[in-house]
């Protein structure tokens, strides 16, 4: 795209937003999401991570909205500081954890779910070789309330994506 800055309103547009790709992981905790993440090498923001920044713990009830809310306004500063495509790690497996990263007008993105379908069963076993059992409650309580993506979400929904592949993420989002 050819863009003659002559010709653009800069109080209508802001071109660092432009062409944004936020990819959402979708999955049970220990589904392989963050290890997905961290090989794609491209900017990621964990609510794990920002919950452990926030208090020390992997899980504290009463700051989760304001680990979202965090998460949500980190997403807005990486486009903010010109990365095109931002990984969300975060299980994002109710509709209104989804619904706080539709773009907002400011700073646009598209939106790419990527599904990690990884059984409770195989993600319990996982949780039992590196933390306490605990795990595996809020696994099943996660796979008890689960709410899949519907077609009224807006967002491609993506399965089984190699992290060298993820530029199909892209296709046609400029």
């Amino acid at each position: 795209m050819i863009i003659d800055d002559r010709s653009i309103d800069a109080t209508k547009y802001d071109l660092r937003c432009l062409g944004n790709i936020l990819v959402c992981t979708v999955g049970l905790p220990r589904s392989g999401k963050s290890t997905w993440a961290r090989a794609t090498a491209l900017p990621i923001v964990s609510t794990d991570g920002i919950r452990l920044a926030l208090t020390g713990q992997r899980w504290y009830g009463p700051i989760e909205h304001e680990v979202w809310a965090t998460a949500r306004t980190m997403v807005r500063s990486l486009f903010w500081g010109g990365n095109k495509v931002v990984i969300l790690d975060a299980p994002a497996f109710q509709r209104r954890e989804r619904d706080m990263f539709i773009p907002s007008p400011d700073c646009v993105w598209k939106r790419r779910f990527v599904m990690f379908d990884t059984s409770a069963d195989v993600c319990k076993e996982r949780a039992r070789k590196t933390r306490p059992d605990e795990l595996c409650d809020v696994i099943d309580w996660f796979a008890e309330n689960w709410e899949p993506i519907d077609e009224k979400e807006e967002g491609q929904i993506v399965t089984n994506v190699s992290p060298m592949l993820l530029g199909r993420l892209c296709d046609g989002c400029s």
